[in-house]
Parts: C-alpha cells; sequence; structure tokens
C-alpha cells in the first residue's frame, strides 16, 4: 500500500479536522477503502474520521511509541486500504521537543507521507505566499505536496490566493472551501464532540463530504498519494498473545463512554479476551463478565441518565465490592465515584471510590504524563527486573476530586502530569485500578496483556462456578 497523505496546518484551529473529515467521507463515497490515522492522544476527532471512512481510525503518538511502532502500525492498518490518510494536531512544526523529533513534520517524515497544508485564509490574500515558502524552507525533507485554502471568502479572494502561490511557491493548490457555518462541527471541551452522542453525526459528515467534494480536487490528490515512495518497515518482536483461557471481559460503550484505542480493543482479543458491551444509560444487568473495563467520555453530559439507571449503578457497586477486576480511566473514574457535581446540578453514581468529583470551567490536568509505579497495582509484578516500571500515558480532564479520604492506596506517583492530586494517580479498591491518566498497549507499557493475565488469574483462584449472584447478575468466576 503506497497510496498515502497527511493532513496538516500552518496552526492549530485551521480545519484540518473538517477537511479530513470531509476527505475521508468523499474518497469512500468514490468506493475506496480509506484508512484514517490521527498523530497524538486524541480519541475524539478519531471517532469523527472512524465515522466517516467507516473503519477505525488509528492514534499514532511519539509519546507512547517508538518511531517503528508507529510504522509497523501504519504499514499493517494500511496494507487492505486503498489510501491512508493522516490526521496531524496543531501545525506541522509543532510539538513539545524543540528539536521537532515529536513534531508533526516527523511523522509525515517517519511514514513517508506527502502533506497537504490546510490554510486559514481569512484576513490573508498575498501574505500566503511567504507562509507556504516558509514551510518549503524550513525542513526540505518534508514533501508540502499541496494546499487546500480553507474559510475563503469568495471567488475573489480564491483567485488572489492562487495567484500569489502561482506566482511564488509552486505549490499547487488542490481546493478552496468557502467559509460556511453549516460546516462547523460543535465543540467542547476536548475540542469536536464525540460522535457517539451526536445524534446527527451522519448527517453532519455526509454535509462536510460533498462541500469538500465540490471545492477540493480529489484527483489530484489521490495522484500524489498515489505518488508516495515505497515504506520499508522494520521486523518487530511479535508480543506474546494469551495463552490460558478465555476471559470476557465488560466494556461500556455508550454515549458516557467511548474514549477507547482501537489497537488496545484489539490488544485484548490477542490476549485472549472477549469483549462484552454494556450500556450504562440503558442496562439494567451487567452481562456474564471475568472484569470489568470503563474508559473515558463525558459522563457529565449524560450524569442525570446515569444515576437514573440505578439498578446498573448498584450492580457495579457490588460487583467491584465483591472482588471483580476492574480498571477504568477518567470518565470511568468519576463514574465509580460517590457523586458528580457540574454547576449547580449533583448527582449520586456507582459509590465505590470514596470521594466526590467536581467539573470546573477550566482543564484540571491537560497533556502528556509520566507515572511510576508503586509497587501497590494489582496486576502482577511491578517490572521483571525489580525496578520501578516508568510508564508514559495522557491525561485531559475538567473535572477534580473532592473530600478525599486520608489512607487512600495509589498505583501510581506522578512524575509529570497532574493525576489525583498532582503527586499520585491510580486509587486502587479491592481489585479496582481507577485513574485519571490513559494508558496505551505500546512500548514498554502492555497493560492490556497485564489486566487480562490478572483477570484470568482471579478467574482461576476462584472456588465457585460461572453463576449469576442474586443482586449483582455479574459472573462471579474471578472473584475472590
Amino acid at each position: 500500500m503506497n497510496a498515502r497523505f497527511f493532513i496538516s496546518a500552518a496552526h492549530k484551529s485551521s480545519g484540518k479536522t473538517t477537511v479530513s473529515i470531509g476527505l475521508a467521507a468523499a474518497l469512500r463515497t468514490r468506493g475506496l477503502q480509506v484508512q484514517p490515522f490521527k498523530k497524538g492522544p486524541d480519541y475524539i476527532d478519531p471517532m469523527w474520521l472512524g465515522v466517516a471512512a467507516a473503519r477505525p481510525c488509528y492514534n499514532l503518538d511519539f509519546n507512547t511509541q517508538a518511531p517503528a511502532e508507529i510504522l509497523t502500525l501504519f504499514a499493517s492498518r494500511s496494507a487492505q486500504a486503498d489510501v491512508s490518510l493522516v490526521e496531524g494536531n496543531k501545525g506541522l512544526h509543532d510539538g513539545t521537543a524543540q528539536d521537532g523529533s515529536n513534531s508533526n513534520a516527523a511523522l509525515a517524515k517517519v511514514v513517508a507521507a506527502p502533506v497537504v497544508l490546510v490554510l486559514d485564509t481569512r484576513g490573508m490574500t498575498r501574505g500566503v505566499a511567504p507562509l507556504v515558502l516558509g514551510f518549503q524552507a524550513f525542513d526540505p525533507a518534508v514533501t508540502i505536496a499541496g494546499v487546500i485554502l480553507n474559510q475563503v471568502g469568495g471567488a475573489r479572494h480564491e483567485a488572489k490566493l492562487r495567484d500569489a502561490l502561482a506566482s511564488h511557491t509552486g505549490v499547487p493548490v488542490l481546493g478552496a472551501v468557502p467559509r460556511d457555518p453549516e460546516l462547523e462541527i460543535r465543540e467542547r471541551h476536548l475540542g469536536l464532540v464525540p460522535s457517539n452522542e451526536h445524534a446527527l453525526a451522519r448527517a453532519a459528515v455526509d454535509r462536510i463530504a460533498r462541500a469538500i467534494t465540490e471545492h477540493v480536487d480529489l484527483d489530484a490528490l489521490l495522484e500524489l498519494a498515489r505518488a508516495a515512495p515505497a515504506l520499508c518497515v522494520p521486523s518487530l518482536p511479535t508480543v506474546e498473545g494469551g495463552g490460558g483461557s478465555r476471559v470476557r471481559i465488560g466494556i461500556a460503550r455508550d454515549a458516557a463512554f467511548g474514549f477507547y484505542y482501537p489497537d488496545d480493543l484489539e490488544a485484548f482479543e490477542q490476549a485472549g479476551a472477549e469483549l462484552v458491551p454494556f450500556d450504562t444509560l440503558h442496562d439494567a444487568r451487567l452481562p456474564a463478565i471475568d472484569g470489568l473495563f470503563i474508559g473515558g467520555g463525558f459522563p457529565e453530559t449524560q450524569m442525570a441518565r446515569l444515576e437514573a439507571n440505578a439498578a446498573l449503578r448498584g450492580e457495579i457497586r457490588a460487583a467491584v465490592e465483591a472482588g471483580l477486576p476492574a480498571y477504568t480511566e477518567c470518565g470511568g473514574l468519576m463514574y465509580l465515584a460517590r457523586r458528580l457535581r457540574w454547576g449547580d446540578d449533583v448527582r449520586s453514581m456507582v459509590g465505590v471510590l470514596p470521594f466526590d468529583v467536581v467539573v470546573e470551567a477550566r482543564p484540571q490536568g491537560r497533556g502528556y504524563a509520566r507515572l511510576v509505579e508503586t509497587g501497590a497495582g494489582p496486576w502482577g509484578p511491578v517490572a521483571r527486573d525489580g525496578d520501578a516500571r516508568t510508564i508514559t500515558a495522557h491525561e485531559f480532564h475538567y473535572s477534580r476530586l473532592e473530600a478525599v479520604p486520608e489512607g487512600l492506596t495509589f498505583a501510581y506517583r506522578v512524575l509529570r502530569g497532574n493525576g489525583i492530586d498532582g503527586q499520585w494517580d491510580g486509587v486502587i479498591h479491592r481489585n479496582l485500578l481507577a485513574s485519571y491518566v490513559h494508558l496505551r498497549n505500546a512500548g514498554t507499557s502492555r497493560w492490556v496483556e497485564r489486566f487480562v493475565a490478572f483477570v484470568r488469574e482471579r478467574r482461576a483462584q476462584a472456588t465457585a462456578p460461572v453463576s449469576r449472584d442474586v443482586g449483582t447478575g455479574a459472573a462471579r468466576s474471578a472473584l475472590a
């Protein structure tokens, strides 16, 4: 698979996500299999790109993956597609490293993808030329293969922009997308509203796709994508799969919880686990499971409905108290707390964790995180060599904890980031690990394999066969 391109911009909020969504959907409408990727630890943009392409979008992130891992993931998931689209984050040369080693440009070079710049042209005419010239000169190893003009004010504005670029840069203009509020997707904390709670997600994607089809030269885009060089993919050691019996792990998938990495979910299958979805808003009973996984999301937007489903909250509370192995991240942690407050609205949650959660107007923790394991976590040994394991992760939460008691046990000491209180994260309660940080099953942090092994171990230690207990409905084969 050689056809691929990288969508970037001069700066964030240039409209590259909207353009990327439209391109993925427009190319799919042509009958092409489009494989989307997103740079960084984002969840929401990949959800929209997944809807547009009708296949999972994978994250490529220097923070949690080595370049060889990134390239291997990219090549393997692109193998069955006609064309791959990588959407960057922020600007082309932006990143946390001053030397640019984790920038969008660096990622474009790792996957050898030609770059298409989406340029917000508001307030700009001839000035577009030196802007593009600067990108061409800054790192000649990055191929600026074309530009898509965005937020164009009309035919006259477009003509001036095209003339400036043709006269000075030699970079082809692949399209000019006019200003249109109908192409905007409503924003929330992390950026776009997640597609799993957007009632008109498919209609929004189709509307954007029609605009992109009308205003972007898809044939020219495909031509430059197909001219990308062949990839040289390194051979990496294979990750050992599950060697024991299969286990069933419940996973919350609904409008409140949907922040999951597709390759992490695939790793569960490779580790010998079946993921069993359940709905925290509608299901009154837990399915028969050996473990529980509740990822991130926006539970505050569904807090009334979460509270109303008292039956399921009781099931989860009883199951965790009985020793069901469980892992929750961010939104899942919020759900397992006693109460959730957002503004003047206060709602009861599951009540397993002995504190309340308050949603604030500003971020309480955001960006990349580094953790070191304390050894108190339930998932087996800290590290094979006996040393504490350092984990790279990320966090982005507007909530904080309130009325936190003394004496909690934590799985992680925070080296970078905020976590629970700036020092600790990963609250341990029986066989539950609940944290604010989001882990990635990559690099040295193969958390999925460790969690599945722990679930399997707990089930093997159980003396009773799988059965449904009165009052919980959850499988008890893995409980203490």
